[in-house]
C-alpha cells in the first residue's frame, strides 16, 4: 500500500477526493520555497544535542561504593565480577556455550629468537572455530617455575609484529619470563573486515554477546600460559597499549589469575569519556549495559590485592591523556588498595618523552621496574634498563602463524546466530519494549515562535521530553487540518519539503520532527560513539527515539485535539523506530497497552533486520547500534 493511500484512509472520503487529486499532481513538482524555508528554520542551539547526550550519559554512570571495611569491599568486588561476567560478557546461551568450551591449542614451528630465548608459533581457539594466532617467547634453559606474561595490543595494523611489542616480549624472555604475544581482532593477521570491532554489534543484534569473543581471546591466552609446565601461577602479568590497555584492565579486573597489570593509555572512566570525546572507544570498550554494573573506576579498584601500574602519556595525541584520564582512576582505587594495607601495589607512570600515544622505551622500562619489584623482589641482579634487541626483530611474514581457511569471524558468527531468528512467538509488545528500553515520557512545551509564509503557518517548538531531551518540531498547517502526521526522515526534516507539501495539500497538519540523533538533533562530533556510550549506560538509541516519538504523539493528541494521527518515516534507520512503534506503546505504571498511531508508514525501510548483517552495515551506519541483550 502506498504512503498516499495510507494517509487517505485517515480522512473522510467526501473530503479527500479533490485535494488528493491535487496532491498527486503536486507531488511531481518541487515544493514551494516557503515550505522548505519553514522546515529549515533553526530551533535549537547546534551545541545542545552534544551537551544533552553528555549530561545524560554521565548521570547514569555508577559511582564507587562508599565502603569503609575490607570485608565490605570483598563482597562488593565478588558481586561486581560475577555480574559483569554473567550479565555483560557472557550474556545469553550462545556466549555461555563458548565460555564452557575446551581451550584447543595447536603448537607449530619454533623460530630461533636471539640470545637466551626462542619463539614458538601456535594458534588457539578463542571459541569453537575462531582461532587466534600467537607467539610464545620462551627463555632458554628453564628450570623451576617462572613468571608468565600476556602481551596484548591495540589498533595497530602490524599487530603482533609491532616493533614495540616484539621488544617488550624479547626483553621479558631475556629476564626469564615466558611471554605470549597474541593477535587482536582486525589487526595483523586478523586484519579483515569480518573482524571489524563494530561488527560485534551484529552479534548483539542477534542476542549474542559481542563482547564474549574479545574476553575469551584473552582468557584462553592465560589458559595457554598457565598450562606451561614451568608457569608460576603466582606471577602472571598482562600489558598492552591503547586497545591493549583496554584489554589489560578488563581481563585483569575480572580474572584474578592475573597478579600484575600494566594498562598503557587504554581507558578512562565513562564520566571522563562523556566529557572528552577523544576517549570514546569502539564497541568492545563501550559494550551494552556495562555501566549499569560497573564503571572503569570500579574495574581499576578491582585490581586491589594484586599489583597494578597505570601508565598514561602526558601529551597523548590519540586518547586518554594523563591529566584527565588518570586522576579519577587513582581516586577510586587508592582507598581500596589502602583497605588491603598495600598502597604500594598501586603505581602510576606518566610518560613525557615522547609523551604521545606510545609504549616506547620509557614506558617499557617503567613496566620492567614494576616487574622487578613485583616478581623479583630483592634480586639485586635484576636490571630494568631495556636490553637493546632491535637486530632480533622479525618481519610479519616470519611471524605469520598458519590459520584454518575457514576461520570464523564476527560477521560469520552473526550470520550463524541469526539463522534461527526470529523465534516463533518471541515478539510481544512487552518483550519489544524491554529490548529497545522503551519508556513512557512526559512532554513540556514552551510557547512556540510562529511564522506565516503564504497560506502556510508554522509553529517552532523546542519540546522537552522527560526533562532530558530537547526535540525540535515544526508544526505546519494550511487551513483547517483534518488529521495530523508526524513526519521524520533519516536526512532530517530539512529534506521533507516535498512530502510536507503533499500532506498539507491533503489536509494534514504536519509535525516535522528531528528526534535524537537526526537532523537538528544530530550530535556534531563522534555521533555513533556517543550512541554506543548511551547503550553502555543501559539505554538504547532506538528506545530513546521511539520514546520521543510516542511522547510527541500523545502530546499532539492533547495539544491539537487531533485524531487520527499518522507516523511516517523516510529511510531505513528511522523506519526501524517506526516499526517498533507499530507494536508497542506502554503508558504509566499499569503498563496499559494501546495503539498510539492510527497509521504507520515506512518509505525505504528495512524489509528485515537480517539486512543489518549485510556486508555494508556496520554499527556506525545505524541510528541504534545495539538492539538486543536479553536472550541468545
Amino acid at each position: 500500500m502506498s504512503a498516499l493511500t495510507r494517509i487517505a484512509r485517515l480522512l473522510p472520503w467526501s473530503l479527500v477526493l479533490a485535494p488528493w487529486a491535487f496532491s498527486l499532481a503536486f507531488a511531481q513538482s518541487p515544493a514551494p520555497p516557503g515550505v522548505a524555508a519553514l522546515l529549515a528554520h533553526p530551533i535549537i542551539d547546534p551545541a545542545l544535542p552534544l551537551a544533552e547526550v553528555r549530561a545524560y550519559a554521565a548521570s547514569r554512570v555508577p559511582a564507587m561504593p562508599a565502603v569503609t571495611t575490607l570485608a565490605d569491599w570483598k563482597i562488593f568486588a565478588e558481586h561486581t565480577r560475577r555480574d559483569v561476567l554473567e550479565k555483560i560478557v557472557f550474556r545469553g546461551d550462545t556466549a555461555r556455550s563458548w565460555r564452557d568450551a575446551k581451550t584447543t591449542v595447536v603448537w607449530l614451528d619454533t623460530l630461533p629468537g636471539g640470545p637466551g630465548y626462542s619463539i614458538k608459533k601456535l594458534r588457539y581457539e578463542a571459541l569453537p572455530g575462531l582461532w587466534i594466532p600467537a607467539l610464545l617467547y620462551l627463555p632458554d634453559n628453564v628450570s623451576g617455575k617462572i613468571p608468565v606474561h600476556l602481551a596484548v595490543n591495540g589498533h595497530d595494523k602490524d599487530g603482533k609484529a609491532a616493533a614495540y611489542k616484539q621488544l617488550r616480549c624479547i626483553n621479558l624472555a631475556k629476564r626469564g619470563i615466558a611471554s605470549l604475544n597474541v593477535e587482536w581482532f582486525a589487526q595483523g593477521q586478523l586484519r579483515a573486515d569480518g573482524f571489524s570491532h563494530y561488527r560485534m554489534n551484529q552479534l548483539d543484534l542477534c542476542g549474542v554477546s559481542g563482547l564474549a569473543p574479545f574476553y575469551l581471546a584473552m582468557s584462553r591466552g592465560l589458559d595457554v600460559l598457565l598450562a606451561l609446565p614451568s608457569a608460576d601461577a603466582t606471577r602472571v602479568a598482562v600489558s598492552g597499549l591503547s586497545g591493549g590497555g583496554w584489554q589489560t584492565i578488563v581481563i585483569s579486573a575480572l580474572d584474578t589469575r592475573v597478579t600484575l597489570a600494566n594498562p598503557v593509555a587504554g581507558y578512562s572512566s565513562y564520566r571522563t569519556r562523556a566529557e572528552f570525546p577523544s576517549d570514546l572507544g569502539d564497541s568492545e570498550q563501550t559494550p551494552n549495559d556495562l555501566a549499569t554494573v560497573a564503571d572503569y573506576t570500579h574495574l581499576t579498584a578491582l585490581l586491589a590485592g594484586r599489583n597494578a601500574l597505570l601508565t598514561y602519556n602526558a601529551k597523548d595525541n590519540c586518547c586518554f591523556a594523563t591529566d584527565h584520564a588518570l586522576p579519577p582512576l587513582l581516586a577510586a582505587a587508592e582507598p581500596i588498595f589502602k583497605l588491603y594495607g598495600q598502597p604500594e601495589r598501586l603505581r602510576w607512570h606518566s610518560n613525557s618523552d615522547p609523551g604521545t600515544h606510545n609504549f616506547e622505551v620509557d614506558n617499557r622500562q617503567a613496566f620492567y621496574r614494576m616487574v622487578g619489584a613485583t616478581f623479583f623482589p630483592g634480586d639485586a641482579a635484576f636490571n630494568a634498563q631495556e636490553i637493546p634487541s632491535q637486530p632480533e626483530l622479525k618481519t610479519a611474514a616470519e611471524l605469520e602463524v598458519p590459520l584454518p581457511s575457514d576461520n570464523l569471524d564476527f560477521h560469520q558468527l552473526a550470520l550463524a546466530a541469526s539463522r534461527a531468528l526470529p523465534r516463533a512467538g518471541a515478539v510481544t509488545r512487552a518483550t519489544l519494549a524491554a529490548v529497545v528500553h522503551y519508556q513512557p515520557h512526559a512532554v513540556t512545551a514552551p510557547p512556540p515562535a510562529t511564522e506565516k509564509r503564504g497560506d502556510t503557518t508554522a509553529a517552532f517548538y523546542a519540546l522537552r521530553v522527560a526533562d532530558t531531551w530537547t526535540v525540535p518540531v515544526v508544526a505546519l498547517t494550511r487551513g483547517t487540518p483534518r488529521g495530523t502526521t508526524l513526519l521524520v526522515a533519516d536526512a532530517g526534516r530539512k529534506s521533507l519539503a516535498a512530502r510536507t507539501e503533499l500532506l498539507l495539500a491533503a489536509g494534514q497538519r504536519v509535525l516535522a520532527v528531528d528526534p535524537f540523533y537526526f537532523g537538528e538533533s544530530k550530535i556534531k562530533e563522534r555521533d555513533f560513539l556517543y550512541a554506543l556510550l548511551v547503550a553502555a549506560t543501559g539505554d538504547r538509541p532506538l528506545g530513546i527515539q521511539s520514546s520521543q516519538l510516542a511522547a510527541l504523539a500523545r502530546w499532539a493528541r492533547i495539544e491539537f485535539k487531533s485524531a487520527p494521527i499518522a507516523l511516517e518515516s523516510i529511510g531505513p534507520r528511522l523506519g526501524l523506530v517506526d516499526e517498533s512503534l507499530k507494536l508497542v506503546d506502554l503508558v504509566g505504571d499499569e503498563q496499559v497497552v494501546f495503539d498510539l498511531f492510527d497509521i504507520v508508514d515506512l518509505v525505504d525501510g528495512f524489509g528485515s533486520l537480517k539486512q543489518l548483517r549485510g556486508d555494508h552495515w556496520l554499527v556506525k551506519h545505524l541510528a541504534c547500534p545495539p538492539l538486543s541483550g536479553h536472550r541468545s
